[in-house]
């Protein structure tokens, strides 16, 4: 036997086979509703489950940039200065920009503000955003205040649509997240989405956590040639000629392999996917990779550039005292950046806000004009008309460092064995309707796949997440992201193990902290495949039996103290009174067995990782629960 980190007994010396549990497949809601919830936009989309086949998108609302066609909204929320939930999207932007500007100091205005759990490696209910105005507040309730308004807006559409009246436990809803998001990030969104009120904890399978290119490439499976753009189909200017007489439709078919690459606003993210014969399920070929290289790394660039023309403790100085006029400039970028291509040969105008310009001579003593002669920035002019004009170079040099680093991800993917030969290259996300990176990925793939981008490339994952929420069994079998397992206690062997290891316990030598694995890095799990390992109360009348997770990125280890390995998480088993044996009498307890047995089973192959338990003498169920939240 051995013994957990917490003096518990797993019996099972050796692992248990893994078992299959075929996953449900109708869908048991009347509709499903998947909220897209970006760095810099957001959306939802629904359809019915008796018609399936029509996704309908959410409608226009109030506001809206001139230009921008797409039907997402911004992703940034305003609270007024008591921080009550003031609006979302253009109506949030729009009225903080008519505030007085000492007025706007004091209320609480988010945006880009998902990136944050991304950056937050020891994440928890009590992590904080901070709003533009500096004020901090508790992220989750930032993120509910976010989902709620999807709630109430999703919930009015759906209702206006449907004949009959809708009970809230008809309804799945979905929520996408980046899919190199660690579990803490999932569960963040799970916990923020039961203070908004989209489901109850008491049926946590009403939401769904997708993952953002896994929703894209269950919607791009199904793609016709006129669904698409086919950058190979574009002549490529060095003469090199791709066998591009094949049409899209009959050259991607069953059997076929192909990497979805999601460029967002805050994330990249990169799935590889071959479609199963003859059910046409997906099946993972590598663990999701990327990183934080969307499309606010060019916003970045832009600020840092402003730093260095007009100094750095100004720009801190402006966006404290000038909240609303900071954020109006980065609007203002943002709407050119979208137009910036690698064929332009005029110049990008963004009209500097006039308290930008008042607020620099007064702090400054002089115009901005001198500062940026006196900068030797001669990529970015000055004009008469109150703008700055970034050349083309400016405009190269913003974007070069972010695209870089994503075309570097995807060829380093490229050649990884198990993608060696792939032959499609979806391109999806905001990001992707940049011809700055279309032109790069092009450039630099073009040779050796084909580059395919969907018309509505901004709504791919948002089409895609509702397709998921109608049957999650499409995408049958994941990889692993991590190595997890638990620490244990195996005999004691001289010569293998070290001596520091050593415990003696009922005069037996046993090893400490060994790692027992439950999965490994980059293992293929298929949906409703399990692993069960079985836990023994340390002492009788114990209540709870708690069990560390660690995990790790590599799989070359051996203790939960090696270097890498962390812990991540805990389960939680509560044990109920055990039953009277048949035919006990006397006192309580008589007769109750020395060694209850509980059985603990859990699934890898979803998109967040379940656990159940069994009480196995009683075979009744133990409630378990598994969290990384409180780490």
């Amino acid at each position: 036997t051995a013994r957990n980190d917490c003096s518990i007994t797993p019996l099972t010396p050796s692992p248990s086979p893994r078992v299959e549990v075929r996953p449900r497949m109708a869908c048991p809601f009347s509709v499903v509703i998947a909220i897209d919830f970006g760095t810099t936009s957001s959306g939802y989309a629904f359809s019915f489950t008796q018609d399936s086949e029509a996704i309908h998108m959410m409608k226009r609302w109030e506001g809206g940039d001139p230009g921008v066609a797409n039907q997402k909204s911004p992703t940034c929320l305003l609270l007024t200065p008591d921080l009550r939930f003031h609006s979302f999207g253009f109506a949030a932007r729009d009225f903080y920009h008519d505030l007085d500007p000492e007025e706007a100091r004091h209320w609480l205005y988010f945006d880009k503000f998902k990136m944050r759990i991304h950056s937050t490696s020891d994440l928890t209910m009590e992590t904080e955003l901070e709003a533009v105005n500096g004020q901090k507040v508790r992220a989750i309730d930032v993120f509910a205040h976010a989902l709620r308004f999807f709630r109430e807006h999703a919930l009015k559409e759906v209702k206006d649509q449907s004949s009959s009246v809708l009970e809230g436990d008809e309804i799945r809803w979905v929520i996408t997240v980046p899919a190199v998001w660690r579990q803490p990030a999932k569960q963040f969104m799970r916990e923020a989405a039961y203070l908004a009120g989209l489901v109850s904890l008491d049926c946590p399978e009403q939401l769904l956590i997708a993952l953002e290119p896994e929703a894209a490439s269950i919607y791009c499976r199904k793609l016709r040639l006129h669904q698409v753009i086919d950058l190979s189909m574009q002549p490529i200017t060095n003469g090199l000629e791709l066998d591009v007489s094949r049409p899209f439709d009959s050259s991607f078919r069953q059997g076929d392999r192909y990497v979805v690459a999601d460029c967002g606003g805050g994330t990249v993210d990169l799935t590889v996917h071959q479609i199963e014969q003859p059910q046409g399920t997906l099946k993972e070929l590598y663990k999701a990779s990327g990183g934080p290289y969307g499309a606010v790394g060019v916003d970045l660039a832009f600020e840092a550039m402003l730093c260095q023309i007009f100094g750095e403790d100004f720009i801190q100085s402006f966006k404290a005292k000038r909240p609303a006029a900071w954020v109006d400039l980065m609007i203002a970028f943002e709407a050119r950046k979208r137009t910036a291509s690698p064929g332009r040969t005029n110049a990008l105008n963004i009209s500097l806000p006039f308290s930008f310009i008042d607020y620099y001579k007064r702090h400054r003593g002089q115009s901005v004009e001198a500062a940026l002669r006196r900068s030797n920035m001669n990529i970015v002019k000055w004009s008469s008309q109150g703008m700055l004009r970034l050349t083309q170079e400016a405009m190269n040099e913003l974007f070069q460092p972010t695209i870089s680093k994503i075309v570097k991800h995807i060829e380093e993917l490229m050649i990884k064995p198990e993608v060696r030969g792939v032959r499609f290259l979806f391109l999806v996300g905001g990001f992707a309707e940049s011809p700055m990176l279309q032109k790069a990925v092009q450039k630099a793939l073009g040779r050796t796949c084909r580059i395919i981008i969907p018309h509505d490339v901004g709504l791919t994952i948002l089409k895609g997440a509702v397709l998921f929420g109608l049957d999650p069994t499409v995408v049958r079998v994941r990889r692993c992201p991590l190595t997890y397992g638990v620490g244990v206690l195996n005999r004691f062997v001289e010569g293998r193990h070290p001596r520091d290891k050593l415990l003696i316990k009922d005069g037996r030598e046993w090893c400490t902290d060994i790692l027992d694995r439950f999965v490994s890095v980059d293992q293929s799990v298929a949906l409703g495949e399990v692993v069960r390992r079985s836990y023994t109360p340390a002492r009788l009348g114990q209540r709870k039996i708690i069990i560390n997770i660690y995990c790790t990125a590599t799989d070359d280890v051996t203790y939960i103290c090696d270097p890498g390995v962390r812990k991540c998480g805990t389960i939680t088993l509560d044990l109920p009174e055990p039953l009277p044996p048949p035919g006990a009498v006397g006192g309580a307890g008589a007769g109750t067995p020395e060694r209850r047995e509980i059985r603990a089973t859990m699934q890898f192959g979803d998109t967040e990782l379940k656990v159940t338990a069994v009480d196995v003498m009683s075979n009744r169920s133990v409630r378990a629960s598994i969290d990384f939240l409180s780490n």
